[in-house]
């Protein structure tokens, strides 16, 4: 086996995906136009998207970590336009866009109109997160996002298989492709609330770090295995999963949580920027196999296909997102901060991704009489140029859009002081039963331990006032932010001390391993507010 290209388009699609943090372009986009430039640059491997790797290798652990990061309680708060947009616009998507591809395509069967609906229905659950984390949206529009996409590629993906099975000719009446629907979303909900409490309850039992993560990583492959198994959504099933998980994830000792962060941004980071890379490296494969189409043919065809689905996108969310309101009572009164600013946004955040592209070459060649597919390579072409639209048009444009609409945020400093709050009752809670333990007998510590002990509590607790505090004229820097640069700067002169007496063989290396990871946890602690984005 030739592990070199898999090498290369890691390796390749990291590095590019590192500079993008450098510019302010949204990853995505660059490493979708690094991979378009690649395809052709001659010694370049020929990539093809594999279904059968994509989906049930690729698929879950991007799911699991987005449903890890994505709020349980906020998500239940906006079950509604969650559900609206993850099933009803999927399914009104894969009506008016296949109508419009009958329509267009000379020829089309409506079957294979509706395959090709089916397939770019859903805005991808890697491009919405990646783009939704990188431009800070309002906290309500990302929840929504994120559940949008986390759900949405199991209604689209049934009714793929519904549309399939049509254009092959297998027979699939309506009351059919609601059973279908049906058994998915039940059955894969259900083995994921199955799943997720012994997962959970395993989780909590081993104490090896090392072991927890190695089942943190496998857990998502267990969940959609298990409910592809049975004929369910492995996506659904790993989506609720990962939302217990995530929701529960205090009650797992502070070791793995570390640990588990770590390898979930690592593993997030390269997956998500191979995919973006596969999509750009996909295009010698689609127009290779254009066939018989003229590319003038077939470059209208993709222009009104982009249209149609960016239109009817907006079709759906502004009735979704004011009718309801205008009709209940009660939703006007649960959702007072819906504004019109971020539903535009919502209607133009509907990028496509590696999902609808995986689907796509997963089209068989031939119906079950043997004539080939109506159309397969047409759609093939469709699908990648209706992805490449979407993130090179919407992607470029959403940044500036957003920042020229101005939606509403809280200000930075009511974040602080509710977090300052925050902060100061858990203080006072952790002081109280200081206090306690040190009144027990069994209990003894001497008076400058228990000092020192009541010092971090306070420190802890003034953090974040501090930061509320007066700004230094000349350094521009809180007492806070010149309190934990100033812990980096003496933590670095004793590391530079531990390296020498180990240099000089006074201690060997596994002292000096142990005395640097305790400096490291300090600085970690001292530095716990400053994460990357």
């Amino acid at each position: 086996m030739n592990v070199m290209p898999l090498l290369l388009l890691v390796a390749g699609s990291t590095a590019v995906a590192g500079a993008a943090r450098r510019t302010p372009v949204p990853a995505p986009l660059l490493l979708v136009a690094a991979g378009l430039v690649a395809s052709y640059v001659p010694g370049v491997p020929d990539y093809t998207l594999e279904p059968d790797i994509v989906l049930p290798l690729v698929l879950p652990p991007l799911l699991h970590t987005a449903a890890l990061d994505s709020s349980y309680l906020g998500l239940r708060a906006n079950w509604r336009p969650v559900a609206l947009l993850s099933v009803g616009y999927v399914l009104f998507a894969t009506l008016v866009v296949g109508y419009v591809a009958f329509l267009v395509v000379p020829g089309l069967p409506a079957a294979a109109a509706l395959v090709l609906a089916a397939v770019v229905a859903p805005p991808d659950a890697v491009a919405a997160t990646a783009i939704a984390r990188r431009l800070r949206l309002p906290s309500r529009l990302t929840t929504i996002l994120q559940g949008e996409s986390l759900v949405n590629d199991a209604t689209a993906i049934t009714a793929y298989r519904v549309a399939l099975a049509a254009a092959v000719g297998a027979g699939a009446t309506w009351a059919e492709g609601a059973r279908e629907f049906t058994v998915a979303a039940v059955g894969g909900i259900g083995v994921g609330l199955v799943l997720m409490v012994p997962l959970h309850w395993l989780r909590k039992r081993l104490r090896e770090p090392l072991l927890q993560n190695t089942l943190s990583l496998l857990i998502p492959f267990v969940a959609y295995g298990a409910a592809e198994e049975v004929g369910a959504s492995g996506v659904l099933a790993v989506v609720v999963v990962g939302l217990f998980l995530g929701h529960r994830s205090w009650q797992v000792d502070f070791a793995t949580r570390l640990q588990e962060e770590a390898v979930w941004r690592m593993v997030a980071f390269v997956l998500e920027s191979a995919v973006f890379a596969l999509i750009g490296l996909q295009l010698p494969v689609v127009l290779r196999d254009l066939g018989p189409y003229g590319a003038g043919s077939a470059a209208w065809y993709a222009v009104v296909l982009f249209a149609a689905v960016v239109v009817t996108r907006f079709a759906w969310v502004y009735p979704a997102a004011f009718l309801p309101r205008a009709l209940f009572a009660g939703i006007r009164e649960r959702e007072p901060d819906t504004d019109a600013r971020g539903v535009f946004v919502i209607g133009w955040a509907g990028m496509r991704g590696v999902v609808s592209l995986a689907v796509a070459f997963s089209i068989p060649v031939t119906t079950h009489s043997g004539a080939p597919f109506p159309a397969r390579s047409l759609i093939l072409f469709l699908a990648f140029t209706t992805v490449i639209g979407t993130l090179v048009v919407q992607g470029l444009t959403l940044p500036p859009l957003i920042r020229r609409l101005r939606l509403p945020r809280p200000p930075a400093e009511a974040l602080t002081l509710v977090e300052a709050q925050a902060q100061s009752e858990a203080s006072a809670a952790a002081e109280r039963r200081l206090e306690e333990l040190l009144a027990d007998e069994h209990n003894s510590l001497p008076a400058p331990l228990a000092d020192r002990l009541r010092a971090v509590l306070e420190r802890r607790r003034n953090a974040v006032w501090e930061r509320l505090g007066v700004v230094d004229e000349q350094t521009g820097e809180t007492a806070d932010d010149t309190y934990r640069r100033l812990t980096r700067e003496v933590i670095g002169a004793e590391r530079q001390v531990f390296v020498r007496l180990r240099d000089e063989r006074r201690i060997d290396d596994e002292m000096l391993r142990v005395l640097l990871r305790r400096l490291d946890l300090e600085e970690a602690a001292a530095y716990r507010e400053e994460q990357t984005p």
